[in-house]
């Protein structure tokens, strides 16, 4: 592959477009594209990948990286400002330079989208990278990008999502932050406002508020209103207690701009309120990238969100193109993407016979307590007909987390009453997400909760809280000595 630049913002060109006649063509130079350009390479195809706009992506460039780096780092704060749950010892801890952790931040950022992005195109030869908008020209699966027409045999969308604004009225006469322009402010706001209780709201609400910023989270149902209503509920107490203003069930009349910052104005069950920041964050969702290609043009039906419809075999209304990762307008996880970016280019490729399975895939919300699940919930598992039985294990009853002096959580697993399976596990923890891979291969391997119960597991670790939960169905834990059961 020649070669020609890398921009500053980490787009990559070829200069080698002679091939308009591709195996495949990957449209969206993100985790999901990038997972089916090397499928393909891999399988001996010849690949055209069109990147529009920062190569990379969401989650190196705006989403997971950036967030997690900068919610790791005021974690360090309140774990000093925390150690006097340890008698005899007291901690401190300061931000003295928000713009340098910044900075920081965006060299990781950096640094990772040049080594895991642009620069492994040069590993590939049979990839063709050209930067631009592909749109299609209507004639079968013809696409044009920067004036070229390139004819493939087959085409993966994976053009990702961004930020949705919430129809409130006024939204577009204010200023409104998004979660990427939030992990952008150079200097800490005095107060943000937080509309939307979701995953990214959670997390960032939870940043900002370690950082010094006072905090108001709103909601028109509830704290990540996917989860448990055992979590949410602990969750949203937990933040109260950090300082966060959580107001919950609400719904928005109407946002305008004041001297102060900006006004909400929002209704409750009893009455009409209003609450002022100098910065607010919007927080509600995202939405596919799915306007301005034509895919109208190629008989591509689109979903009430404008996601991309597509089957089990990640392919679309049109049989020879495929859409992959957060512009399906589901599954909207990193790892989902480049699951279905793999799926995707081996069906294209060697005829469909792989199907997209999302049973057994795991979602974590970076806050503190981190919110981890797999499987089915007790609502979900019910609307689907089981006869569901449940536990719920606070944390206090788990010796790692009394060493540790921090029992904020629950763990809750849901269950077939009738055959023992486990259908569910939903952990609210001190990094939960490091336990719920043990549920995802509980759950893929059809184990029930006695199997869970009677595995060993090893003393004085988080995960023995699983152990500890599945015992809970048939015994009273507390009643354990140290190690036994």
């Amino acid at each position: 592959m020649n070669e020609k630049c890398c921009s500053e913002k980490g787009s990559y060109e070829s200069g080698k477009k002679e091939n308009t006649t591709p195996d495949l063509l990957v449209i969206g130079a993100g985790s999901a594209g990038f997972s089916a350009a090397i499928t393909a390479a891999e399988a001996g195809a010849d690949i055209l990948f069109a990147g529009e706009g920062t190569i990379g992506g969401t989650c190196v460039n705006v989403g997971c990286v950036p967030s997690k780096t900068m919610i790791r780092a005021v974690e360090t704060i309140h774990q000093a400002r925390s150690a006097s749950r340890f008698d005899g010892i007291r901690g401190t801890s300061e931000i003295f330079d928000w713009k340098a952790l910044i900075d920081q931040k965006q060299q990781l950022v950096e640094s990772l989208r040049k080594s895991k992005y642009i620069d492994i195109l040069s590993s590939y030869p049979k990839i063709d990278y050209v930067e631009g908008k592909a749109v299609f020209a209507g004639n079968f699966t013809d696409v044009e990008i920067n004036g070229q027409t390139y004819h493939p045999k087959k085409i993966v969308i994976a053009t990702g999502s961004s930020a949705a604004l919430p129809p409130i009225n006024g939204i577009h006469s204010v200023s409104v932050l998004n979660s990427t322009t939030a992990l952008e402010l150079e200097k800490l706001p005095e107060s943000i406002l937080i509309i939307g209780g979701g995953y990214i709201g959670s997390e960032l609400g939870q940043m900002f508020v370690r950082a010094g910023v006072k905090v108001t989270i709103c909601c028109r149902s509830r704290l990540l209103p996917e989860a448990e209503p055992e979590i949410s509920e602990t969750l949203a107490e937990y933040f109260k207690e950090e300082g966060i203003t959580v107001l919950q069930g609400i719904r928005y009349k109407s946002i305008e701009k004041t001297q102060k910052g900006i006004k909400l104005v929002y209704e409750t069950r009893d009455s009409i309120e209003s609450i002022e920041a100098e910065q607010v964050l919007a927080a509600t969702g995202r939405k596919p990238n799915s306007a301005g290609m034509g895919v109208e043009k190629v008989g591509i039906k689109l979903l009430k969100n404008d996601g991309i419809e597509v089957n089990e075999y990640m392919r679309t209304t049109n049989p020879d193109i495929y859409a992959v990762g957060d512009v399906t307008g589901k599954d909207m996880f990193v790892y989902m993407a480049a699951y279905g970016g793999k799926l995707a280019v081996r069906n294209a490729l060697e005829g469909n016979h792989l199907q997209y399975d999302a049973t057994t895939m795991p979602s974590v919300t970076f806050t503190d307590p981190q919110v981890a699940s797999v499987g089915l919930t007790e609502s979900e598992a019910k609307s689907k007909g089981y006869d569901v039985k449940t536990t719920l294990l606070t944390l206090d009853n788990v010796p790692r987390f009394l060493a540790a002096r921090d029992t904020r959580g629950l763990i809750k697993l849901v269950a077939d009453s009738k055959t023992d399976k486990i259908l569910g596990a939903h952990i609210l923890a001190p990094e939960g997400g490091d336990s719920i891979q043990t549920m995802v291969i509980s759950i893929k391997a059809g184990l029930t909760t006695e199997d869970l119960a009677n595995t060993i597991f090893p003393y004085l670790t988080a995960v023995e809280g699983l152990k500890l939960a599945a015992q809970t169905f048939g015994k009273d834990v507390s009643k354990l000595s140290c190690c036994a059961g």
